[in-house]
């Protein structure tokens, strides 16, 4: 059985301030989760690397030839966890817009 003794009463709160709280949590949440989608990104983009050294070069002697990328064994399992958090993010995004739209008078 579920111990509520240490729960605040947030039916006892007004409509407004239940909502407010309710929107402040899922905006944490989604600060969080951008967090971890940057420190994912990070994680993934060597150090040594510059965003242009992982631009495709023109002038190099082997224009037009086709690119060989190494990935390591991590990778897959970065993105795929990224694209979880993405997910996660859109669905808190959606539930804050219904939640906002909820405060204004019909």
């Amino acid at each position: 059985m579920l111990n509520y003794a240490g729960t605040p009463p947030l039916a006892a709160m007004a409509d407004a301030d239940s909502r407010q709280l309710i929107a402040a949590e899922l905006r944490s949440l989604i600060a969080r989760i951008d967090l971890s989608m940057r420190l994912i990104d990070a994680a993934m983009t060597p150090e040594d690397m510059t965003p242009e050294d992982m631009e495709p070069k023109d002038d190099s002697a082997s224009a037009g030839s086709n690119e060989i990328f190494v990935l390591d064994d991590i990778t897959p399992r970065f993105a795929t966890a990224s694209a979880a958090l993405n997910a996660c993010r859109a669905e808190l995004d959606h539930a804050l817009q219904q939640l906002s739209e909820s405060d204004s008078p019909a």
